[in-house]
């Protein structure tokens, strides 16, 4: 078997992208990933040289990637660990903690750990058992209390912009969910950049155009240690299942994930959703009589009846 050779020199190549046609060596890999994160940030107006950033950080690898290049591209940008109080046989939350905190220590970054059972009274487990006795999955209520905190968050430290890890994988499997069942309302806000409007911080996804396995090789080649354990409760997941259809069409099809994302967002422009307004504000209509936090119905928001039950 050949080796691999670098497109931009005569080195062995770390990596090939055959959605790209372009194989790399670990230095020019290393530019050219940097280099692609800015272009997203400049192509969907994601945010300004000089804004405060707020980076939603998991311990994983996409978060830690961001969090990265945010800084070599000379951006201010602190990060927000919320300790979900997720266990298991590897005591994930507290393992995730160690890694995103050490990464934050050896630069001298500033990282925010927030906890839920100090701040709500209990952990992720605990909410999804006591809730309709135990018949509330434990994602659903964890992306609850993480979407409120991490809005809350951002909104109150005075940070223009929340930034969250996504990568083309988690959006195509999105994507691809709300497509199958036909989740309009969730179609029509699903983009790289969500605008902030009073109550909501604006939200973007400079990584939504890369690949897991490109994300992955930028951590390694960095030396960048992360919580390698996915989150015990992700196991059987739908996500997961619609990631796994998905990259057997990538299999047959290099690329197909990366068209069927950019091609929706360029359906989505020209005017997939014109006769539908498509801002936070006009869905989330309502505000919560007990946060005040921006919510679709009257009285208290989901986050609050969740506690109120």
């Amino acid at each position: 078997m050949s080796t691999m050779i670098c497109h931009k020199c005569d080195q062995r190549a770390v990596i090939r992208m055959h959605q790209h046609r372009l194989q790399l060596c670990k230095t020019h890999y290393l530019e050219w990933f940097v280099t692609q994160t800015e272009r997203v940030i400049k192509k969907y107006h994601l945010f300004w040289r000089d804004a405060r950033i707020l980076v939603a950080v998991s311990g994983g690898k996409d978060s830690l990637a961001l969090w990265d290049i945010l800084c070599r591209l000379g951006y201010s940008a602190d990060g927000l660990y919320i300790d979900l109080g997720i266990h298991g046989d590897d005591n994930y939350s507290v393992q995730s903690q160690v890694y995103a905190q050490d990464f934050a220590a050896e630069r001298n970054l500033n990282l925010q750990v927030i906890h839920t059972k100090e701040s709500f009274g209990e952990t992720i487990p605990e909410l999804a058992r006591r809730n309709r006795r135990g018949r509330v999955k434990p994602c659903a209520v964890c992306g609850l209390v993480k979407r409120h905190t991490m809005n809350r968050v951002t909104y109150e430290g005075g940070y223009d912009v929340l930034v969250t890890g996504h990568n083309l994988d988690d959006e195509a499997a999105v994507l691809f969910g709300n497509a199958f069942n036909w989740e309009a309302n969730l179609l029509r806000r699903q983009a790289p950049l969500l605008e902030g409007v009073p109550g909501f911080a604006r939200k973007a996804k400079p990584f939504c155009r890369f690949y897991e396995r490109e994300t992955a090789a930028y951590v390694l080649l960095r030396g960048i240690e992360y919580e390698y354990e996915e989150c015990p409760y992700a196991r059987g997941s739908t996500s997961l299942y619609y990631k796994h259809l998905l990259n057997q069409i990538e299999a047959e099809q290099p690329g197909a994930k990366l068209r069927f994302y950019v091609n929706f967002l360029k359906a989505r422009k020209e005017g997939l959703f014109s006769e539908v307004k498509s801002d936070e504000s006009d869905h989330y209509s309502q505000r919560c009589s007990n946060c005040g936090q921006p919510s679709t119905a009257e009285g208290l928001c989901a986050f609050c009846r969740l506690f109120d039950r």
